[in-house]
């Protein structure tokens, strides 16, 4: 008895930390001793920040803008982990790796900005995404890989991974892989734990927990991510191995016309669409349909599939991105296809006509309107990212700039209804193909595509 005793309080310190005894063992660093906020500093706004039972406590205040409590030291490629809770649904949070600090930004009241792991327990579900703090506003949202950890329920604390190694950056929670970021912007930076600002003062007082937050620097062991998860690629025409390995392959690789050719044509357009600098641009020819070039399509036919695309309006263009186009109707002017249509929405006529905006911007043209809200339309002249899933069931879904603005089920009957009050009401069975050409539309006006890249859906 007397030697068990002894043993008990030979382990005493290490039972009371069990994650500190660890971390030395195996490489681990913790950043916070449980008890005090040495190694880190407040930035940006004025938020509570204290040490209650092991955890750091952010605290709201009213009239602070989103607050962050930041650590001295600078890290680049790492694995970090640490428990969050919230206790309300309508309050966020986050955390910032690899993030800067700009003292005269936010009009003189500081800027934090850098990446941003999302802790998101409203319905909406976006914990886990990964969010340009001050920046470039969402990289990864939510909605761009639905999964069952997508919920952070309130009450009690979730276990957060994020790695950090080279240009990529994947998150998880409670083991769960949520997102996937490829991004050459930030290669170090602080790591930071937010109070998120409040619009009412009787958000005064909401708290946000974080404890056991530990680093292991590079090198370490990554975590595997199951194949399949969307990776948000921001390197233009390039596909990390993981996209590789996941079947995923480029459509355009930059600086050829390789798997492309003219619409009822045997090769690829002599005039009228340009390769330069890693883009493919069709060059404006006074709003013509059709141009001086006509549309270009895959020589690959796609049955389920998922694409996705960059692509650069010009003020007033016009064009669209077509699928499950067959070539079989050989009408003048553009090729018959399901459209992802392609819009400068504030200009273009066309925004204006058909059924209740269903001609704008990300829309199935003609027949669905897309819901964007306006942040997540970036301005004419930058690049914009569409994608298209159409699932084995037939189930289609459109996204802009990683939400999901609209869905519909491939010939079904609202589909069918949606068709016959539409132009294609003349074409049998339109939109209704076993498989179909990828197209990409000449409408006489210059728009620029690069990382167009798919993957077939078993």
């Amino acid at each position: 008895m007397r030697q068990t005793y002894i043993l008990i309080l030979l382990l005493l310190p290490f039972l009371q930390h069990p994650v500190y005894a660890q971390d030395k063992e195996t490489g681990w660093t913790s950043l916070f001793d449980g008890k005090t906020l040495n190694g880190w500093k407040r930035l940006a706004g004025f938020a509570d920040y204290r040490v209650e039972n092991g955890s750091i406590v952010g605290t709201t205040v009213a009239g602070s803008s989103n607050s962050f409590l930041v650590t001295d030291k600078i890290y680049g490629d790492f694995v970090l982990e640490l428990d969050a809770r919230v206790d309300d649904t309508s309050f966020n949070s986050g955390i910032q790796v690899r993030s800067h600090y700009d003292p005269q930004g936010h009009a003189g009241k500081g800027l934090v900005y850098g990446c941003q792991f999302e802790i998101d327990p409203s319905s909406r579900g976006w914990s886990g995404g990964i969010y340009d703090e001050g920046r470039r506003d969402w990289l990864y949202t939510g909605s761009l890989h639905r999964h069952e950890g997508n919920n952070f329920s309130t009450g009690y604390y979730h276990h957060i991974r994020i790695e950090c190694l080279g240009h990529e950056m994947k998150t998880w929670i409670d083991q769960v892989p949520v997102a996937y970021l490829v991004d050459t912007l930030d290669k170090d930076g602080f790591i930071g734990l937010q109070v998120h600002a409040i619009s009412r003062p009787q958000d005064a007082g909401r708290k946000v927990y974080f404890k056991n937050i530990r680093i292991h620097q590079a090198p370490f062991v990554s975590m595997p991510f199951p194949p399949g998860i969307y990776v948000r690629n921001n390197i233009p025409n390039y596909l990390c191995p993981y996209e590789l390995s996941s079947q995923w392959k480029l459509l355009f690789d930059g600086h050829s016309n390789l798997g492309w050719k003219g619409a009822y044509k045997d090769a690829f357009p002599e005039q009228g669409w340009q390769i330069q600098d890693g883009l493919l641009t069709v060059l404006a020819s006074q709003g013509k349909e059709g141009g001086n070039g006509g549309d270009i399509v895959t020589r690959e036919q796609y049955k389920a599939f998922d694409l996705s695309f960059e692509f650069r309006l010009t003020p007033g263009a016009n064009s669209g991105v077509k699928y499950f186009v067959t070539l079989q109707e050989h009408n003048p002017g553009s090729a018959i296809g399901l459209e992802y249509q392609l819009l400068d929405d504030s200009v273009h006529p066309d925004a204006k006509l058909g059924r209740d905006g269903d001609r704008t911007l990300a829309s199935l043209y003609d027949l669905i309107r897309a819901n964007k809200p306006a942040r997540f339309i970036h301005p004419i002249g930058e690049w914009n990212y569409g994608r298209i899933v159409v699932y084995p069931s037939n189930h289609v879904e459109h996204y802009l700039n990683g939400i999901k603005v609209l869905e519909y089920e491939r010939g079904s009957e609202e589909f069918r209804k949606l068709v016959a009050i539409s132009k294609y009401k003349i074409w049998d069975h339109f939109g209704e193909a076993l498989q179909g050409h990828i197209l990409l539309q000449d409408h006489g006006n210059e728009v620029s595509f690069r990382s167009l890249k798919i993957r077939i859906l078993p």
